[in-house]
């Protein structure tokens, strides 16, 4: 569904993304996985369009659309800080993006989202009285509603923590499911990535370190890199790591 082809992009002097190349399939839930600085960001803008990359190809469906405008491309991106309008409540939030594109849904399928999503007794709550999961929740229907192509995350989960976490990912796994909408999702944090993922994009210094599913990385890890990042650095507990995957030799 989705080729990146080589692809690479550089400030000056200044690398941040090397012959990078990955296929990804429709439906599937993608992690790019990385330190502060590795370039997963930048990956994430060059395949919304937001920025251009230097050289290579992105295909998606089988159609080059490396020079494709954001606005023509059609994926769809939930920001770190959900961006949502603080003097609006939650259903003009969810429906302000339809203003300009009428009939790409019913009104029907706009509470058919808010029913999935369990947003019917917030909605006409304003964006200051909703709690950090509500948000997050109102951010995803706003962008449900405009039928991405494609949807991408941009670290949805650092803002939460326990049962609200939990709840979201499961609503994010929930949401490719259902609609078969391939997600990608930038993240810094490994056991975010290996319990939410069907697969992860491990990028360090602007190069792949290893593309693979869970279960691929945590038992084969392809360099020294991966097992101290998955492991070590970030000191995730071995014992979670069993429950997910059974017995490793990392």
């Amino acid at each position: 569904m989705l080729k990146l082809q080589n692809v690479s992009k550089h400030y000056d002097n200044k690398v941040v993304l090397n012959n990078i190349n990955v296929e990804i399939n429709t439906g599937e839930i993608v992690s790019l996985l990385g330190q502060s600085g590795s370039g997963k960001t930048t990956l994430l803008n060059i395949i919304l369009g937001l920025t251009k990359m230097n050289d290579g190809k992105i295909i998606f469906n089988d159609i080059d659309i490396s020079d494709v405008t954001m606005k023509n491309r059609g994926f769809n991106i939930v920001f770190q800080d959900y961006a949502l309008f603080p003097h609006l409540n939650a259903y003009e939030n969810i429906v302000y993006g339809l203003k300009n594109k009428k009939g790409l849904v019913t009104e029907k399928e706009v509470q058919e989202y808010i029913e999935f999503l369990e947003l019917k007794p917030h909605l006409t709550k304003k964006i200051g009285e909703l709690s950090g999961g509500q948000k997050q929740r109102v951010a995803l229907a706003r962008t449900l509603v405009m039928k991405p192509k494609i949807l991408l995350l941009d670290e949805p989960l650092s803002a939460l923590d326990g049962v609200i976490k939990e709840s979201i990912k499961q609503r994010i796994q929930s949401i490719a499911r259902e609609f078969k909408l391939t997600t990608i999702i930038v993240t810094h944090d490994p056991e975010e990535a290996l319990t939410l993922s069907d697969k992860i994009l491990i990028i360090n210094q602007g190069e792949i370190s290893q593309f693979g599913t869970p279960k691929e990385i945590i038992n084969e890890p392809k360099n020294d890199f991966v097992k101290e990042f998955i492991l070590k650095q970030l000191q995730i507990k071995r014992q979670n790591i069993y429950n997910l995957f059974g017995e490793t030799d990392v």
